[in-house]
């Protein structure tokens, strides 16, 4: 009997629809939104299940794990296309978007995401922290100029080291000004502090990794973005090409093409937004301070022909092919190409 079961996950509950042959609807069941639950009422189905269908979210990887190590044969489907799917129904419940989730499942019209590893899990969490931190500090200190140009104040260009110093020579004259823009201060300071600790912690951890170590044998690739590249891919198996992690990244041109209309716009942005966001520092890095090498020479070439700003996308995407390939073979990065490479 081929039985597929959609999950439409939610934080307290998660609606349960199990379809049979044909398309029909066998049994609708609702669960906590824990392993265990889910378990036990799969478990409870008599029925032999092919396969569970789930949308990717943030409780898909450690929902999905559960019911894996309970001998389920689980599906996390993309969000984007699920999305797109679900649109056309024209009430949204959660039993109805269960009831869409596996009728896509049963007609295999969906494309499967990759569930990370704990490890990848705990660094993407780090990176994470790290950026909210650094975020944090950049609003502050946005928050400071516009507090002091309110009274004719202007910060103007300063260091990260001259910052603290060059408030106070604006406020010293103004008591409560002085007070507010203290408390402000000493909360940059502490977060600058937690931030240091962060960058120490990821140093550490891209130093003793053998993958890390390897990619930042690259211009342009520090801990940052080695340890960003890692934890996204996970499982540098998961490509059969190395130019496939170009599109999954998001770094390939969109297109819209009907009859004579062809249109090739901007890049389309899918995936993983850190992802991008490492590759493209690197490129920007390797590019204008990097030490020469292949990849600068044929960035430099682009950036002649069709402009810097194309140039920087289309160096972000190859970084991102080149550090699988070194990644899948184990090698330290070229700084001159080999004939047959070249070729």
């Amino acid at each position: 009997m081929n039985v597929f079961i959609g999950l439409d996950v939610s934080l307290a509950s998660t609606a349960i629809c199990v379809l049979g042959p044909q398309g029909r609807i066998v049994d609708e069941l609702q669960a906590e939104s824990e392993p265990e639950a889910l378990v036990r009422a799969i478990a409870s189905l008599s029925y032999s299940i092919d396969a569970i269908g789930l949308e990717a979210g943030p409780l898909s990887q450690w929902l999905s794990k559960g019911m894996e190590e309970a001998g389920f044969d689980v599906v996390m489907m993309e969000t984007r296309l699920v999305k797109a799917a679900l649109k056309a129904m024209p009430i949204k419940t959660d039993r109805r978007d269960a009831q869409g989730i596996a009728r896509l499942l049963q007609m295999g019209w969906y494309r499967p995401v990759h569930r990370k590893s704990v490890s990848s899990q705990e660094i993407r969490a780090l990176l994470t922290a790290r950026k909210s931190v650094q975020q944090a500090i950049i609003n502050l200190e946005l928050s400071m100029r516009g507090v002091l140009r309110n009274f004719g104040m202007k910060l103007g260009h300063v260091t990260r080291i001259r910052y603290e110093t060059r408030v106070r020579e604006l406020v010293e004259q103004n008591e409560i000004l002085s007070a507010s823009t203290e408390a402000l201060l000493r909360a940059r300071s502490q977060l600058r502090a937690e931030l240091a600790d962060l960058d120490a912690k990821i140093a550490g951890l891209a130093k003793h990794d053998d993958v890390c170590r390897l990619m930042m044998t690259m211009p342009g690739v520090g801990p940052i973005v080695a340890l960003t590249v890692k934890s996204a891919i996970d499982d540098p198996t998961r490509f059969a090409r190395s130019k496939d992690v170009g599109p999954w990244a998001g770094l390939t041109p969109r297109r819209t093409q009907s009859g004579e209309m062809d249109i090739v716009g901007q890049i389309t942005r899918a995936g993983d937004r850190g992802l991008r966001t490492a590759l493209y520092q690197a490129a920007m890095i390797l590019m204008h301070r990097g030490a020469p090498n292949w990849l600068q020479a044929w960035a430099l070439r682009v950036a002649h022909r069709r402009g810097s700003k194309r140039a920087l996308i289309a160096l972000a995407r190859r970084i991102g092919v080149v550090l699988h390939r070194m990644w899948r073979d184990g090698t330290p990065f070229r700084y001159a190409q080999s004939p047959t490479a070249t070729a």
